[in-house]
């Protein structure tokens, strides 16, 4: 398990702000950040969407996309992920929506995470789905952390991205 103050180092280091996008995590990632001093020289807001409602409203989600892939989809996830960048002055974001416990569509445990990067007018996504297992309250935690842990892998990737799609 990393550190979660070598997140922000990071996110220092490249001088870029963080947003995230939260539904199942339901804002512990930005929480998690803001346990670790200097926390506010990367991290410039946190989107609790919970309800597909705020999803649109505050991130502009499709409601077809949301209807076609469902809530815990990487469409959605990625969406949201755009949506939290074009509402903040961050540089990249993190999105996660999923399931805490089992229901009729999907087990609980999966979860959908998007990180998208903008630099300039240019904007990338990566995404994916990971099954976490426990109760509610472990898949929550693990999801946040999760999420946060990848952001140096999941950043090398959206730069591979921008410089492919040039």
């Amino acid at each position: 398990m990393q550190d979660l103050a070598e997140i922000v180092r990071f996110l220092r280091d490249k001088q870029m702000m963080l947003t995230t996008a939260e539904s199942c995590t339901c804002g512990l990632m930005a929480s998690l950040l803001g346990d670790i001093p200097g926390c506010g020289k990367a991290l410039d807001s946190g989107f609790v969407v919970y309800s597909p409602k705020a999803k649109n409203r505050l991130l502009h989600v499709s409601f077809e996309t949301i209807e076609t892939f469902g809530l815990t989809s990487e469409e959605v996830a990625t969406e949201m992920a755009i949506g939290a960048l074009n509402a903040s002055v961050a540089d990249i974001a993190i999105a996660n929506t999923g399931v805490a416990d089992d229901s009729e569509e999907d087990a609980g445990g999966t979860q959908c995470f998007a990180y998208a990067l903008m630099q300039g007018e240019r904007q990338v996504s990566v995404s994916e789905t990971v099954q976490f297992v426990g109760d509610r309250g472990e898949i929550r935690k693990q999801a946040a952390r999760y999420g946060l842990e990848q952001l140096p892998s999941k950043y090398e990737q959206l730069l591979d991205k921008l410089r492919t799609h040039e």
